[in-house]
């Protein structure tokens, strides 16, 4: 059996789930609570960050940009990298923007402060961060929108990392109820679009001990 050690929220976890989902490759899932760092999974992954990919045949594989690529290489059939030169360039820089650039200005101060830090025992939500956060949001659901407007996908004509990356990241946020839809109707059109694919439902049925989806966080008509 392939295992995927994750965290449920965690967009990095959550972009390799998806990517399984629509390679369909089964996998089963172990949770890690990474901040613990045990010895056995440090010996998996030295970073001690989530995801890592234990495959079949023993072959472990950290971090999910590598774990993308990895899947990309080793079960071509259905790519989520684009095909053309000029497609993959632009699934790379989108998949970056939203593990870079998204992940730094909205991700880490809205689902870090609010839920990470208390499942580390770190102390309370830091404000002005979480106001960085929503107004990084703002900018971010804008650009997305006006992608989703002049495109099928993200990247261009066909279902990529991009989006996967991109709906990894708003899942974590939205399961919280922290994505306001209204800034950007085209945004919400492409993630309804995204939520409605079959790869998504073991996403929308994550479940937190002591934290509660937002109520429209399972509803593909929101």
């Amino acid at each position: 059996m392939r295992y995927l050690y994750h965290l449920p929220l965690s967009p990095f976890s959550r972009k390799v789930r998806l990517v399984l989902a629509e390679k369909r490759l089964p996998f089963e899932l172990k949770t890690e609570r990474a901040w613990e760092r045990r010895p056995d999974y440090l010996d998996l992954n030295p970073a001690g960050t989530v995801p890592t990919l234990l495959e079949e045949n023993g072959l472990t594989i950290p971090d999910s940009s590598v774990i993308c690529e990895y899947l990309e290489e080793a079960y071509p059939d259905i790519p989520m990298l684009g095909r053309s030169l000029a497609e993959r360039v632009e699934v790379r820089r989108l998949a970056a923007w939203f593990d870079g650039k998204f992940n730094a200005e909205v991700t880490r101060n809205l689902y870090g402060e609010k839920l990470m830090k208390r499942l580390a025992g770190r102390g309370n939500p830091d404000a002005q961060a979480m106001r960085l956060g929503f107004a990084g949001l703002r900018h971010h659901l804008q650009y997305i929108g006006w992608l989703a407007e002049t495109r099928k996908w993200l990247a261009g004509s066909t279902i990529s990392l991009a989006d996967l990356a991109a709906a990894a990241h708003l899942s974590a946020l939205d399961f919280g109820g922290d994505v306001d839809w209204s800034i950007s109707p085209p945004a919400r059109d492409w993630y309804a679009k995204m939520k409605s694919r079959p790869s998504f439902r073991a996403i929308l049925a994550d479940r937190i001990p002591g934290a509660v989806a937002s109520p429209h966080y399972a509803d593909l008509d929101f």
